[in-house]
């Protein structure tokens, strides 16, 4: 969700309004702390990406987070709760600040359609701006998924051709794939109540049997027509598809595992659906790969 929240905020990025950092941005053999200190000084606005796994945090939570809430109360900087997935976050020290999407709503709940979240969150970002600075459209900030990211102020013109290859490491790559697990959760859930809701013959039932997995059900007319079991883990340490509730983890009928380009992360399937249809896929978004589950539980019905 990092990523595509940053594509949001590419147009005020190539107006020279904001320039962006995170964590991910750290070179090989530079030190972690000193450089998000660093970054974290110099922003004008703060991001805090909010997740169970940024509340979870010790680094987080006691250092960045109160860091930026210090900087919030002196007037240095503004900081900005993003609320990415569902969490206690209104009890934390940031509870009380004004959180984006509206009414706290994370953005994870959004599906099918996460623009609109991420659009709500560009606009106050260029809120914040335009209150550091209303004279002038430039302003400094930092998103970051487990880190504040900073937008810094810009006054002479620049390509914005400054994207480098860099490599990422087992951590990432493991949360990245957490994450999807629980962002393709989530797009299932509100996905099957929507079909729910447009269809008058059919009930849908959604189960998170653990943390590592959930079920989906369609039934048309009181009897099942279509079910699927996603599991994240496994043998191949994936997310992987079976059409089958009962399934155990080493039986399943598509898998998809981490890939990456040199500058994002992604979800690549194994390419046994895609054996099936005649096409296949490489390189999806996590909406993608959501999508792409779905499609495989929803095709009987179609």
């Amino acid at each position: 969700l990092r990523d595509e929240l940053e594509i949001h905020l590419s147009t005020i990025k190539r107006q020279g309004v904001i320039e962006t950092w995170h964590d991910r941005r750290i070179g090989g053999g530079n030190e972690f702390g000193k450089a998000i200190d660093e970054n974290l000084e110099q922003s004008e606005v703060i991001l805090l990406l909010v997740s169970p796994y940024f509340i979870a945090s010790d680094y987080c939570y006691d250092v960045e987070m109160q860091r930026a809430i210090q900087k919030h109360e002196d007037g240095t900087a503004k900081v900005i709760p993003v609320i990415l997935h569902p969490c206690d976050w209104r009890s934390t020290p940031f509870g009380r600040l004004l959180a984006t999407p509206k009414d706290g709503k994370p953005i994870s709940r959004y599906p099918p359609n996460y623009h609109d979240a991420f659009l709500e969150v560009v606009n106050v970002v260029k809120q914040a701006v335009r209150e550091i600075n209303p004279e002038s459209h430039g302003d400094s900030s930092h998103p970051v998924k487990t880190t504040p990211v900073a937008l810094k102020n810009l006054s002479q013109p620049r390509s914005s051709n400054l994207r480098l290859k860099k490599e990422f490491s087992e951590r990432e790559k493991d949360d990245f794939l957490e994450e999807s697990f629980e962002y393709m959760a989530n797009f299932f859930e509100i996905s099957l109540e929507g079909l729910n809701k447009r269809n008058s013959s059919i009930i849908t039932n959604f189960r998170k049997i653990d943390a590592n997995h959930f079920t989906s059900v369609v039934y048309k007319n009181d009897k099942s027509v279509s079910q699927c079991k996603i599991s994240f883990g496994g043998s191949l340490g994936g997310i992987s598809f079976s059409f089958s509730i009962s399934s155990n983890d080493n039986s399943f009928n598509e898998s998809m595992s981490v890939a990456e380009d040199g500058y994002t992360l992604s979800l690549k399937p194994m390419g046994m659906s895609q054996i099936m249809r005649g096409n296949s896929e490489s390189g999806l978004t996590q909406q993608g790969a959501s999508e792409l589950y779905w499609s495989l539980l929803i095709e009987y019905l179609q």
